[in-house]
């Protein structure tokens, strides 16, 4: 096999216009490999010096047609959640590609932990995400394939990972609630007492390990998390981002049990993932990828995502932001005994801060 590093490669990204996956097309595409792109909307990227491939991945029969004749070096599969997915990609590439990537989500290792630092070896096990339980079945069937028939698998698990997206704990990626909250002084909750440790990954940095181990033969078989060592409190990861803004946060703490019990559809995204702590061991991948390092902090990574957004027309996206943080945009409303004993705490100079101003669902 060529590698990343040794010679130009033809490389298919199923996606590859997304948070992460943006990230590794430029990279693989400014080395010169030929690479491609399929997915249903050339329209969407504007990365160049790549091809594109316009098909639906789902629709099995168009593809198959759409791509007969193609022979890839790597396959990376940015779209792909459940079993039936990379059974789908398994019929559609068993002896058409040299290297099949299958991304994942540290999210899938075990939860509750029972060591503080992660590493590939960690079980996989999570009883309170289905998205994670269908990311394991699909890996379990992948390396079922690659014992049995040699089918070519690399896994990749990265872990929260930003570029196009803004992390926090309570909102989907792309909404800006919480930059627009720091930017008028308005406090946000953090889950649980802030003090959990937490890894966040700039897209550039994952790019460089996976890119690394494209074309490698001696990650067929194998599992990587591909992220950074730094490691930042909750409470850090809020006051940085308003540090980006030129802002000071007013940090507001819901225990994760109020939250989840009273906003069901947050346990997998808190109880799955984020209220633990998120500590990995990433000597695999710098043994594989030599010159793997995670050099971008995220006060230096996030300055310029935030920065760009500071003016950002927020009206739609409210509007998919959970009732609970929605209802802290009119604090002062609701009595201290309506919040058990315990169960909030707030940081911060403002008013607005204070417990007083919190409902028990306001998350």
């Amino acid at each position: 096999m060529h590698t990343y590093w040794e010679g130009k490669m033809k490389i298919l990204n199923i996606g590859g216009t997304g948070n992460i996956s943006t990230s590794v097309t430029r990279l693989l595409a400014a080395a010169g490999h030929e690479v491609y792109l399929l997915h249903r909307n050339a329209a969407a990227s504007e990365i160049p010096h790549v091809h594109h491939i316009l098909c639906d991945i789902h629709d099995e029969q168009v593809c198959r047609r759409v791509l007969e004749g193609y022979r890839w070096d790597c396959v990376i599969d940015w779209i792909a959640f459940t079993a039936a997915d990379v059974q789908r990609a398994h019929r559609l590439f068993a002896g058409r590609t040299d290297q099949y990537f299958f991304i994942i989500s540290a999210s899938c290792y075990q939860k509750p932990p029972v060591m503080q630092v992660i590493t590939e070896e960690t079980p996989l096990e999570n009883p309170y995400w289905q998205y994670s339980r269908d990311k394991i079945a699909a890996e379990e069937f992948l390396m079922g394939c690659y014992r049995d028939q040699g089918f070519p698998v690399t896994i990749v698990r990265p872990s929260h990972t930003y570029a196009q997206i803004i992390p926090y704990a309570l909102t989907h990626g792309r909404d800006v609630m919480l930059l627009d909250r720091l930017r008028r002084g308005l406090p946000v909750v953090v889950h649980g007492d802030g003090t959990s440790l937490w890894t966040l990954t700039h897209a550039d940095d994952f790019a460089l390990g996976l890119c690394g181990l494209a074309g490698n033969a001696a990650a067929l078989g194998e599992a990587f998390h591909i992220t950074s060592e730094e490691r930042l409190t909750w409470d850090q990861i809020i006051e940085q981002t308003a540090d980006a803004l030129g802002r000071s946060a007013s940090i507001v703490h819901v225990s994760t049990d109020l939250i989840c019990r009273d906003h069901p559809e947050w346990t997998g995204p808190l109880y799955g993932d984020k209220h633990w702590d998120g500590i990995f061991d990433t000597s695999k991948i710098r043994r594989f990828v030599p010159s793997f390092q995670a050099g971008i902090t995220f006060s230096e990574g996030y300055a310029l995502r935030s920065g760009g957004l500071m003016n950002t027309r927020i009206s739609k996206c409210m509007s998919r932001v959970p009732m609970p943080c929605r209802m802290l945009s009119s604090p002062g409303t609701h009595s201290r005994e309506e919040i058990p004993e315990g169960l909030c705490r707030s940081r911060g100079g403002t008013e607005n801060s204070r417990c007083s101003s919190v409902p028990p669902d306001s998350v």
